[in-house]
């Protein structure tokens, strides 16, 4: 069974359709038919999926794949910017602590899904009643994260480059502060291992495992090794270069310990190592 994962508005998760007998590539647009309604999404990508593996879940059928009518009848920036304009105002009025994002009109023009970010919960119950009246049509406010505010609006990242969640990240991964120790990159300070969004940046899980495997060749801090004939305790690790640092203690009362970088790889083929 082959499956389309469909996007209906860039801060939304993706959701599973079968494709059927129509012939779809990723990045077609297309009709579907969702418990709210008929939509228009894009396909995010495509997988072959064994019906075993779906098991019993209700994977709902692709109905067409979009014409350029039904592309062109959806609202133009002009109607979305006006919607946005007055959803502000109403926020403003009702001196909500929320910051709007977006828009998302529906397919059929029956519903209309603002999505906002906010640092907790809003009662926008009032602004839903001042929005449906405005606009005769069923709303919905949907909180998202600064991630998905950063997918939406876009902007460079500090390499220069646009940012992967606006170019080709199809869902954000947990990003954790360990991934940030294992490369070794904490001490450069929070602001410089942090994306336009506040959070931690997304790349730093393209190379992370790479990095694990790098570092399990390497013997554990506290390790005591024999360099040229001398005992020291392993102090620091270099992960990319695969040295550590070796602490040799003072032999007289009067010089001081020092710390030496040892290559890993050379004590390997002298044989000389831990003991």
């Amino acid at each position: 069974m082959m499956i389309a994962r469909v996007q209906f508005t860039p801060w939304d998760k993706v959701y599973n359709f079968s494709v059927g007998q129509l012939n779809l590539s990723a990045g077609d647009c297309v009709i579907v038919d969702t418990e709210l309604g008929r939509e228009l999404g894009k396909i995010v990508s495509l997988s072959e999926e064994k019906p075993a593996v779906a098991g019993n879940r209700e994977i709902k059928p692709i109905v067409r794949k979009a014409e350029y009518d039904d592309i062109a009848g959806l609202p133009g920036l002009e109607r979305k910017e006006e919607a946005l304009s007055f959803c502000r105002e109403m926020i403003n009025r009702h001196n909500l602590p929320m910051k709007l994002v977006d828009v998302h009109f529906s397919f059929e023009g029956g519903r209309m899904n603002f999505s906002f970010i906010a640092d907790g919960r809003v009662d926008f119950r009032e602004l839903v009643k001042d929005l449906s009246a405005h606009f005769n049509a069923n709303i919905r406010l949907t909180q998202i994260g600064t991630r998905d505010e950063a997918k939406v609006t876009g902007d460079c990242g500090s390499c220069g480059r646009g940012l992967c969640c606006r170019g080709f990240k199809e869902e954000f991964s947990s990003i954790t502060s360990e991934m940030a120790e294992a490369q070794q990159v904490v001490h450069r300070g929070s602001e410089r291992i942090s994306g336009m969004c506040g959070r931690l940046m997304c790349c730093l899980s393209y190379e992370y495992e790479g990095y694990k495997e790098m570092a399990g060749q390497l013997p554990p801090l506290g390790t005591k090794v024999n360099v040229d004939g001398r005992r020291g305790l392993i102090v620091g690790h270099h992960i990319l270069k695969q040295t550590v640092d070796v602490k040799i203690s003072a032999e007289k009362p009067d010089e001081r310990d020092v710390v030496i970088q040892v290559d890993i790889n050379r004590k390997k083929k002298n044989g000389d190592g831990k003991k």
